[in-house]
């Protein structure tokens, strides 16, 4: 049985939620940032689909969706964090980047791509567009995004620089084309990989985009890779990648950043 979409709105805000009673007024601000006279009695029918979803998934499941009555009424839906994708990947993704900062890049790689192989798509999609909503899909993508740029920082420090890297740095690129670390991924792994004029491409394209859209010059750190890419200076290009890897600057998303990754 496939849930409708505000079942699964609703379900998605009880496992953001999990093991913690979420009252009805509160489930109204998370599905709607305007909530009908009718929210109260709609959570309820709603409530009441998704027990019929989950009892389809795994008979008996519904009854780790607790209701609580009163003037707090609401739901708690039980589960252990290790049951949840979010709190594994999470886990891993951490992992995986402190594996990076020791130089322990061939098992960064396995553990990155692990988790990374939990997602299916971006976070947010068919949920509806609240601020609630917005608001996790905006935090939850960017952590996706920067564990790609772990592990595609693992990836080229573990000298793995082949044509399916570029066209996995190009397929996350396409989601999130405002994020500088990408880019200058890009072009370094059509550097390493011996592609200078690949590389160069990719950073005019990085200097239009950021031009038109933001109104910005090209970022410092994917200028130094031009510079490289120039030179043919491979290892200048894998330097770049390790000092960025190692750094605990974190990239502003701008807001053209955020929508690009809530889709």
């Amino acid at each position: 049985m496939v849930a409708a979409p505000t079942r699964t709105a609703l379900l998605t805000a009880l496992l953001l939620r999990a093991g913690q009673p979420v009252n009805v007024d509160e489930l109204s601000e998370f599905l709607w940032d305007d909530p009908p006279a009718s929210a109260t009695a709609n959570i309820r029918s709603h409530t009441t689909g998704v027990r019929r979803v989950l009892d389809s998934a795994v008979p008996g499941l519904s009854d780790r969706l607790r209701t609580h009555r009163g003037s707090r009424s609401g739901y708690t839906l039980c589960v252990d964090a290790e049951e949840l994708d979010l709190h594994v990947f999470t886990l891993r993704a951490r992992r995986g980047r402190n594996l990076l900062l020791r130089g322990e890049v061939d098992e960064a790689v396995v553990v990155l791509e692990e988790a990374l192989a939990l997602w299916r798509a971006p976070f947010g999609r068919g949920l509806p567009p609240t601020r609630w909503f917005d608001a996790h899909a905006a935090g939850i993508n960017s952590a996706r995004f920067d564990a790609y740029q772990d592990l595609f920082s693992a990836l080229v420090l573990a000298d793995r620089t082949t044509e399916l890297l570029v066209y996995r740095i190009e397929s996350v690129v396409a989601e999130a084309p405002y994020r500088q670390g990408l880019w200058e991924l890009l072009a370094a792994a059509h550097s390493i990989h011996g592609d200078a004029a690949g590389a160069l491409s990719a950073i005019t394209r990085c200097r239009r985009l950021f031009a038109d859209d933001l109104g910005l010059c090209l970022p410092p750190r994917v200028e130094a890779m031009q510079r490289a890419a120039l030179a043919w200076n491979a290892e200048e290009a894998r330097r770049l990648v390790a000092a960025r890897a190692l750094s605990t600057e974190v990239e502003a998303p701008t807001s053209a950043t955020a929508r690009s990754g809530a889709g």
